[in-house]
């Protein structure tokens, strides 16, 4: 080989095995392409002996004094797939500090921060990639920063988190109630014990504050993504939705508007006919406008050892690639627009709107002068009878700001009492 690669790998769980496993599938690939051998020379655990086994399988020098790496100067590039972000943000400030390629899959650590990571390492002329902390297997963010650099992206919408889209998707085709969904995607190893970054919709911000950072060259601290998750979706609320047309998805959303960008996570309703409805049980996707190439969307594992590890290691060559021209390294986005964020509260969506009222014919009529008086962009108005004897009412607006949908429901809320109500915004 022309030339060889040390590696020091931070953590040996799920995705960090993965990775001795599919550079040993890949190695000739990779040699012949490369001309590079890649030497995997310590990986850092927290317990030697319950990691012996995969330490034996694959011949790993386990080590559980972390500046066995970080302070190796045989180590040129540190992998980081501990989790968590106190130490793993210690850990990579050390590595590029002392002149080490840093790439991580650490979605948690890079959203809240990144841009201080990133200029350390632009002062230490050091690469920090970070493919695999954005939808695992997808490889959007090098798409994004490679494919896009010529065209215009106006909006991106993502299945980010496969947890609470296979329980969506469960609760959709098995009518499932909320519980039941949870339940059996912690049975499967979807859901964690404590289920409430996936569910509240935490992970997905995550998320989306690194792809608006991709998409739209700004930063964006976790406060300023609005964030709501799945736990107040219910199995009535799916039912209504399908039988108009559409799905519910928990998606992050990032979009260029004349008063600025909007980024947010919450359920949405999604046509049958979007490319976004046939994403299904814990598979990712992510949806991009953009002025040159229009409508594109990618599509894949969201997670996994083996998806998360091909996009970790993906990131290695690149760095191996990059590894001889320390003055040329450019940040994974050196995309910077001096954007700012828009009210909210000012910008036109397209709502659906559900609650339940005592029936009474005269009580109809009154309403529809209400919603006539508030709005005039009704697209459809449905009424029914449960089978608790209520009178309940659907309805989809189109272009109506968030406060104007709070003054009709203020404005029924006052002359009615009103029960069960939900609104969605539509994609």
């Amino acid at each position: 080989m022309d030339k060889k690669v040390r590696v020091g790998i931070l953590g040996l769980g799920t995705v960090g095995s993965a990775i001795p496993f599919l550079l040993k599938e890949q190695q000739n690939k990779i040699e012949k392409m490369t001309k590079v051998s890649i030497e995997i020379e310590k990986v850092f655990v927290r317990n030697i002996a319950s990691k012996k086994m995969i330490a034996d399988k694959f011949n790993l020098n386990l080590t559980s004094d972390i500046s066995d790496i970080l302070e190796n100067d045989d180590i040129q590039i540190v992998i980081e797939v501990m989790g968590g972000t106190e130490l793993a943000k210690e850990s990579i400030i050390t590595a590029l500090k002392n002149k080490k390629h840093v790439i991580t899959a650490n979605k948690d650590l890079m959203a809240q921060h990144g841009t201080e990571l990133e200029k350390i390492a632009q002062e230490n002329k050091c690469c920090l990639y970070y493919e695999a902390a954005v939808a695992g297997g997808i490889p959007i963010l090098r798409t994004i920063s490679n494919n896009y650099k010529v065209d215009k992206i106006t909006s991106v919408y993502g299945i980010v988190n496969g947890t609470t889209n296979y329980m969506l998707t469960q609760m959709t085709k098995q009518n499932w109630t909320y519980n039941e969904a949870l339940n059996e995607a912690q049975k499967l190893g979807f859901a964690e014990s404590d289920p409430k970054n996936d569910v509240e919709g935490i992970d997905a911000a995550y998320k989306m504050v690194i792809l608006t950072k991709f998409c739209f060259g700004m930063g964006l601290d976790m406060k300023q993504v609005s964030t709501q998750g799945i736990t107040k979706v219910t199995l009535r609320d799916i039912q209504l939705a399908n039988a108009l047309g559409y799905q519910i998805k928990l998606l992050g959303s990032s979009k260029l508007t004349s008063k600025g960008i909007i980024t947010e996570v919450s359920p949405l309703l999604v046509p049958n006919n979007h490319p976004l409805a046939s994403v299904e049980n814990e598979m990712n996707a992510v949806f991009i406008n953009s002025v040159g190439m229009e409508e594109t969307m990618y599509y894949g594992p969201g997670a996994g050892a083996n998806p998360t590890a091909t996009s970790i290691l993906s990131d290695l060559l690149s760095v191996i690639e990059l590894m001889d021209q320390t003055e040329n390294i450019l940040p994974f986005s050196s995309f910077y627009e001096g954007l700012t964020l828009a009210n909210q509260a000012e910008i036109m969506s397209k709502y659906f709107l559900t609650f339940e009222l005592e029936n009474t014919e005269k009580m109809i009529e009154e309403i529809k002068m209400i919603i006539d008086m508030t709005c005039s962009n009704v697209v459809h108005f449905q009424t029914q009878i449960t089978e608790g004897k209520k009178l309940e009412m659907i309805i989809l607006i189109d272009k109506i700001t968030s406060q104007q949908l709070k003054e009709l429901i203020d404005n029924i809320r006052n002359k009615y009492k009103i029960n069960n109500e939900v609104s969605y915004k539509l994609i």
